[in-house]
């Protein structure tokens, strides 16, 4: 390891900020302090306050002038910079040549992630970069080189920016195993990592670090933050829950129009498509100067909005999350988040997108999709004044990962099982992991278990003469490469104009799944424009620009986000001071009216009662509860009160889940004044009631199929022959079935329950609800007619259920029925055409019969005898 640098050496950070009149901030000069001494640690600081260069600048005092290097030979690979977007990576090699341009030090920067090209990847492949940008994916896809050793013998420092995002899923799994191999390798190996909204920062530190230990920097940088709301004139103009909001278009355009440049963050892809469009139809002129962002297009369209930005050639970009980590926009003067943020650090991280520079304001508001987000709003103010942000947690021993793991270091010049374990214990997630399951991983990759003996594409790994085991097949190599990465999701078809003689243009691509909804002929809307579809031929959707106004808008998955913890415990304070009669802020006033009308009919939720409300109608006899544990918990919460309260009496239950509350509605009267307590007061066999309630294995078999990917088990085929969903399905679904018959011990099974209950289910979080409920008081009401709270609960309900009517006619029909029962001064519904409901373009059919009573999807029922027994 090379020593401390020199006098002259540690002076280069300080001449570069000289050089710009910048002055340090203390957090920076610790930081250098630290790696000069070469200390690893954790910088926790403001977005835009210089995170970057405070370890960049770090790594040139140390390293710069103490390595050979010329115009010619740059220095050998001595850092790595991981970043989990690829947006991000070229963002950040621009950053990171700015000062080795203006100093002259010899140092080249590369990329390396899935943009990267095949002449890049070549000439890596000889030489890399001094600093090499790159994603943990890359990352691991290098360490399968038979030469990885050597090429990473140079090493002396590694960064990983925005840790928060991967802290707490696979991804930041994998990264610990990189890690682990990285620092058996130079074990003076400097680590840092960079995050600006973290709630648990030791836990974060520790996982990063593990084993060892490490310094936590605190950027205490004073960066004003303005946080506001877009409000209407009146709250009758909001549409509700499942509404897009393109009510508030108007007064967006005026936001935009009156900001130089202007991030227009969505919660959703499909979101992003239908705002963008919105925009341009109602400014043309703004054609050219507004754009589209988001994971799915294509890649040259992203670089040119992210050039477009970063230039200030751009009025306006509509995006999702793609823009959302660290980005340095500097002319982006304006954020607006269409809808709830649904979390804090999220709305915060993209706060700081605007005025990325430190000293300069960031501004983020909030714009509100319907009436109950402007309340979303007011606690979403609270929850950033008061620095309530959401706390991330590592994965618990991961097996997937860790088989895919045991591939890759076969391949990366092999691996003895002994001294790999020692290894793969350095990681936190596996810190304690039993020899039991390590056995089992390594039988795993070498015969694929007792049930996968007889086929030789799970005989992935094989010991040598000498003990050290590798890929014994090119094939499978090839195959293993290809499918590094924890990211799992649908297949994705090609989006290119159709062209005579061959392929048009790409425009990035959308999931299988909904093309496979779409006939030749039908229109979409994808890249921010109209298309017809042509043809589909080898995973490619060819189409053709369209006319006409009558088009569907993709849906990705992974669209709901659940209200976090902390958003969601601002909301009931808000709730509950409304119930105290205290409405200080402009959003609080503005929905006073309605939140009267919630404490006329019915009463107000608070930190110190359940509110319940019992409801007759022409459909049955409704149940709402109001918990605020957000959807995931709700549709477990939902689904264990049926199933406990079917085992007392025969009843059959449709549920209906938002990120407020929950309902069930049956067909038979139930007395849930005598059913609520008992059911709610038990925690004992929590775990078993919810898995019995809720078709767990189902759920397991559907979270399997990603498991069987990241383990290898399936493989989704060749470029230009990617296998489609339906067989990647099929596949993962027989290797879940013959386990269960003839490997019922295999531990992917395990995990895919636990996953099931962890992740999906949050019974972390549902435990914590049902504590909370069972300290509450209950607060039943009977009501006449549906609340404001109760409503969103009903439409949700309505998108799932089979009618010939349109459900914007369903929902305009009870605002109508509401409106009339509040009669004078009370709650008034929004005018006819002020209803803008999201739906799929209708083609034309036979109408059908509505199915009374009859669930789809989200509607789920379960039968009960008097004996006890149930099924789903």
């Amino acid at each position: 390891m090379t020593g401390p640098a020199s006098t002259e050496t540690a002076e280069l950070a300080e001449r570069w900020f000289a050089s710009r009149a910048w002055q340090p901030f203390p957090f920076q000069q610790q930081v250098w302090a630290a790696v000069r001494h070469g200390e690893s640690g954790l910088l926790h600081a403001t977005t835009g306050s210089g995170k970057t260069y405070a370890v960049w600048l770090g790594a040139l005092n140390r390293f710069a002038h103490a390595l050979p290097a010329s115009a010619d030979r740059p220095a050998p690979l001595t850092l790595l910079w991981i970043t989990p977007m690829r947006a991000l990576a070229a963002d950040t090699a621009r950053a990171l040549q700015l000062p080795l341009d203006e100093l002259g030090l010899h140092w080249s920067i590369g990329l390396r992630t899935g943009d990267t090209g095949s002449a890049e990847r070549a000439r890596q492949s000889r030489r890399l970069p001094s600093a090499l940008i790159t994603t943990p994916e890359s990352l691991t896809l290098l360490l399968t080189r038979a030469d990885a050793r050597q090429a990473f013998a140079g090493l002396r420092m590694l960064v990983v920016d925005e840790w928060h995002e991967l802290l707490g899923n696979k991804r930041g799994v994998q990264l610990q195993l990189a890690l682990a191999r990285l620092r058996r390798w130079n074990p003076g190996l400097i680590v840092w990592g960079l995050s600006a909204t973290l709630g648990n920062q030791p836990h974060a530190l520790e996982v990063l670090l593990h084993p060892g230990s490490g310094r936590l920097v605190e950027g205490q940088v004073s960066k004003p933050l303005l946080l506001d709301t877009l409000l209407p004139e009146a709250i009758e103009r909001f549409p509700w829950a499942g509404h897009l909001g393109l009510r508030m278009l108007p007064p967006v355009i005026a936001e935009i129009d009156a900001a130089s440049t202007t991030l227009v963050f969505t919660n959703t892809r499909s979101q992003s498509e239908r705002w963008y469009q919105a925009l341009l139809d109602a400014r043309p002129d703004w054609a050219g100067l507004i754009a589209l962002h988001h994971g799915s297009l294509a890649r040259e369209v992203r670089d040119w909005v992210e050039q477009g930005l970063k230039h200030g050639a751009l009025k306006a970009v509509v995006c999702t999350s793609s823009l959302d980590l660290g980005v340095d926009f500097l002319p982006v003067e304006r954020v607006l988040q269409i809808g709830s943020p649904k979390g804090v650090a999220r709305l915060l991280q993209r706060a700081g997108r605007s005025g990325h520079a430190p000293g300069r304001t960031s501004r983020v508001t909030l714009v509100p999709t319907h009436s109950l987000e402007v309340l979303e709003a007011a606690a979403a103010q609270r929850a950033v004044a008061e620095r309530r942000i959401e706390v991330r947690c590592a994965p618990q021993r991961p097996l997937d990962v860790l088989v895919q793991h045991l591939v890759s270091m076969a391949l990366g010049g092999g691996f003895r099982p002994d001294e790999l374990l020692a290894e793969v214990r350095t990681a936190w997630s596996y810190r304690d992991l039993p020899d039991g399951h390590w056995q089992w991983a390594l039988a795993f990759v070498r015969h694929g278990g007792h049930s996968l003996t007889a086929y030789p594409d799970y005989q992935r790994v094989e010991p040598d003469a000498t003990g050290l085991w590798k890929v014994p097949s090119r094939r499978l190599a090839l195959r293993h490469r290809m499918s590094i990465g924890t990211i799992v999701s649908d297949a994705s078809l090609t989006v290119k104009f159709w062209a005579r003689g061959g392929a048009g243009r790409s425009l990035g691509s959308v999931e299988e799944g909904f093309i496979a909804r779409l006939r030749p002929g039908d229109n979409f809307l994808f890249a921010g424009r109209l298309l017809e579809l042509v043809r589909v031929e080898n995973m490619t959707a060819y189409v053709n620009r369209a006319s006409g106004r009558k088009a569907a808008v993709p849906r990705w998955n992974g669209g709901r986000m659940p209200l976090s913890s902390e958003l969601a415990d601002a909301l009931v304070e808000q709730f509950g001071a409304a119930a105290r009669g205290e409405f200080v802020s402009r959003e609080m006033r503005l929905l006073q009216p309605l939140l009267q009308v919630q404490q006329d009919w019915s009463a107000l939720p608070s930190e110190s009662s359940l509110l319940a409300e019992v409801l007759k109608s022409r459909e049955g006899w409704h149940l709402f509860l109001y918990p605020f544990g957000g959807r995931h918990v709700h549709l477990g919460l939902a689904s264990l009160l049926a199933w406990r309260i079917a085992q007392r009496q025969p009843v059959t239950f449709s549920i209906a889940v938002n990120d407020y509350g929950l309902e069930l509605l049956s067909a038979t009267e139930v007395d849930w004044l005598q059913a609520l307590a008992p059911a709610l007061s038990s925690r004992d066999d929590l775990l078993h009631d919810v898995l019995a309630s809720l078709n767990a294995g189902e759920l397991a078999r559907r979270r399997f199929r990603e498991i069987a990917r990241i383990a290898g088990l399936v493989f989704s085929g060749y470029p230009g022959a990617q296998k489609s969903a339906r067989q990647v399905q099929a596949s993962s679904a027989l290797f879940f079935d013959v386990f269960r018959q003839y490997d019922p011990d295999n531990l992917l099974l395990d995990q895919a329950q636990e996953e099931v209950l962890r992740q999906e289910l949050d019974i972390g979080r549902l435990e914590r609800t049902l504590a909370r409920m069972q300290r509450q008081r209950l607060d039943l009401h009977r009501i006449r007619r549906p609340t404001p709270l109760a409503f969103p609960l009903l439409v949700e309900r309505f998108r799932e259920s089979l009618s010939s009517e349109k459900l914007a006619d369903r929902i305009r029909r009870m605002v109508a029925e509401l409106d009339n029962a509040a009669g004078p001064g009370g709650y008034q519904a929004a005018p006819q055409n002020a209803i803008a409901v999201e739906r799929e373009p209708e083609r034309p059919r036979k109408p059908r019969q509505r199915k009374t009573g009859t669930p789809r999807k989200a509607k789920k029922q379960i039968d009960a005898d008097p004996s006890g027994g149930h099924r789903p």
